[in-house]
């Protein structure tokens, strides 16, 4: 079966990684490179970085709609199913209607929960406790497409959005395997229409969505620490200074007030609306990742710290 793989960062690879195995990969897709960093540094991304290594054929098109170029290279193919992990674009009809299979989707998350960019820093964010990956026949729209199959996976109290993101990509990786190794022993595909009114959303994560009010409640809070690591990071400030924060643990200490730190049996203990949090690990402006301990240390100097 020929496949061809659309796909962009970390959460992809591991997809891309198993198809080239099992499979008869002809072309990979993937974003173009871009600038990071104060020193603009170009990096590849993960997909291509791969690919340079394998020797597989991957191109970067600068845009799909009216890619008159990457049309004509997948018809050339021919490809049986186009398979797409957080690529990054929507696909064209025109491209949809080329594989002879259809063009599946690898998403990390239940559908119609959490459609969008961002489904596994706002499952976290949200408080779920099960998220998981569906496997899902794309059409013109944002994530809309017919449910092909649905695997859960149970959130842990201490995973992080770096920490699922690589529990989903394996539970992907594993799921879209079966599914071409059942497609070639000629089973079709089991396609069930989404419920439109149980549909959420989960858009693109910006910057300003880490910033932590301290008025929530202590699990708001934590959900936020984590469904934000690595990116963007949670965040706050201590007398105009940025603070990062990519650790924390519900505490139970005496009630302190909303942002008010304390120390608290050598540990940085903060209030927030209903209980305390303990911050693990954080980071000031400039400065390297210190731990909770000798950040409350190095401000004992300031009377009556607080974050806001």
């Amino acid at each position: 079966m020929k496949v061809i793989f659309m796909g962009t960062p970390n959460f992809a690879l591991k997809s891309l990684v198993a198809l080239k195995a099992n499979f008869d990969l002809k072309l990979v897709v993937t974003q173009p490179d871009k600038p990071v960093g104060r020193g603009k540094n170009i990096i590849f991304t993960p997909v291509k970085d791969f690919c340079l290594n394998q020797r597989i054929d991957c191109v970067q098109p600068e845009k799909i709609k009216n890619n008159v170029e990457l049309v004509k290279k997948i018809n050339l193919i021919s490809p049986d199913i186009i398979c797409v992990a957080a690529y990054g674009k929507i696909l064209t009809q025109e491209l949809l209607d080329i594989p002879k299979i259809g063009c599946i989707n690898i998403h990390a998350s239940l559908l119609p929960k959490l459609r969008g960019a961002a489904p596994i820093n706002k499952s976290i964010i949200n408080g779920d406790t099960e998220t998981g990956i569906t496997l899902m026949k794309m059409d013109a729209g944002m994530d809309t497409g017919d449910i092909i199959c649905s695997t859960k996976l149970r959130i842990q109290e201490d995973d992080t959005t770096a920490s699922l993101s690589e529990k989903l990509s394996d539970l992907g990786a594993e799921e879209i395997v079966k599914l071409i190794k059942n497609l070639e022993k000629g089973s079709s595909l089991p396609l069930v229409k989404q419920e439109e009114r149980q549909a959420t959303f989960a858009p693109k994560m910006e910057k300003n969505d880490g910033h932590i009010n301290w008025a929530k409640s202590s699990e708001e809070i934590h959900n936020l620490i984590r469904g934000c690591n690595p990116w963007p990071i949670a965040h706050t400030s201590l007398n105009g200074s940025a603070i990062k924060i990519y650790k924390s643990k519900l505490n139970n200490s005496e009630k302190l007030r909303e942002g008010e730190i304390k120390k608290v049996n050598n540990l940085l203990i903060v209030g927030c609306k209903d209980k305390n949090i303990e911050i693990i690990e954080l980071q000031k402006s400039s400065q390297k990742r210190i731990s909770g301990k000798d950040f409350i240390n190095g401000i004992a100097n300031i009377e009556n710290p607080s974050f806001i």
